[in-house]
């Protein structure tokens, strides 16, 4: 799908930090020097909550408005919730980009399993939208302007150059944590594999009941290489990985085919 070349592009911009994080507000005003932007985000904080959407019970909105920007929608649901709404009753008379962030914190490897921040934006591309996700490698880092700028510059010249972002695929953007002038440059990039040495602390509530807090450490990413993200990012270069939902193994499916499973 190609972004439509007019004067103001249609953007609906989501996260899962919650509508009121500061990461979506700089990432808002700064689309709206592109087009016509329209918020709807979580009126939660839903990080790592992956792809998940609300089918068991009603999913609230409320109209809230955000200093400097206007107003926006704050929706008791899941970014893929905020997405689905934005796209079929916030922004009806169509969408040109859905760009989801700035998220407080990376989302490299294979983290974007679980990311929320990539999740809104692969239900754009579910929908046929071009989407963008946008991320700020540290967290509590509270400096969003570089990312909203580095995501600004990238999408007009997308725009400008009439480039595509196919069906089906998302953009996954993760800027370092550093001054405009550290950044060396854009690197496009394949996902690294994020390991945890996963640990869970067991606890007891005031009843006694037993429950579990995860407790465990990233491990270091040892392949020291500039096609994986998690290694352009840690050497101050921006990281592009295309991604899409297909996650159909085409390999392993032209081998299962001559494994004569029909006559088992």
């Amino acid at each position: 799908m190609k972004f439509k070349v007019v004067k103001l592009m249609r953007i609906l911009v989501t996260n899962d930090d919650g509508i009121h994080a500061p990461g979506i507000l700089a990432l808002a005003k700064k689309m709206s020097e592109l087009g016509m932007v329209k918020i709807m985000a979580p009126l939660e904080e839903k990080s790592a909550i992956g792809h998940g959407i609300t089918i068991r019970e009603p999913i609230c909105v409320e109209t809230i408005n955000l200093a400097g920007i206007g107003q926006a929608w704050g929706v008791k649901g899941t970014p893929a919730d905020c997405v689905k709404l934005g796209l079929t009753e916030i922004l009806t008379e169509g969408c040109d980009l859905v760009v989801s962030g700035i998220n407080n914190g990376p989302n490299l490897g294979t983290d974007v399993l679980y990311s929320g921040t990539v999740s809104a934006a692969m239900e754009g591309a579910i929908f046929g939208i071009p989407a963008i996700a946008v991320s700020l490698a540290a967290w509590n880092h509270d400096d969003y302007s570089v990312a909203a700028e580095i995501a600004f510059k990238l999408i007009g010249y997308l725009k400008e150059n009439r480039l595509t972002i196919p069906k089906r695929s998302v953009l996954n953007i993760n800027v370092p944590a550093v001054s405009r002038e550290e950044i060396k440059g854009i690197q496009v990039t394949v996902l690294g594999k994020r390991d945890y040495n996963d640990r869970f602390e067991k606890r007891f509530d005031p009843r006694g009941n037993p429950y579990y807090w995860a407790v465990g450490d990233i491990l270091p990413f040892r392949k020291d290489d500039l096609i994986y993200d998690i290694f352009a990012v840690e050497k101050n270069y921006v990281s592009l990985t295309p991604l899409h939902y297909d996650l159909t193994n085409y390999q392993l499916y032209t081998e299962i085919r001559d494994w004569g499973l029909e006559n088992c």
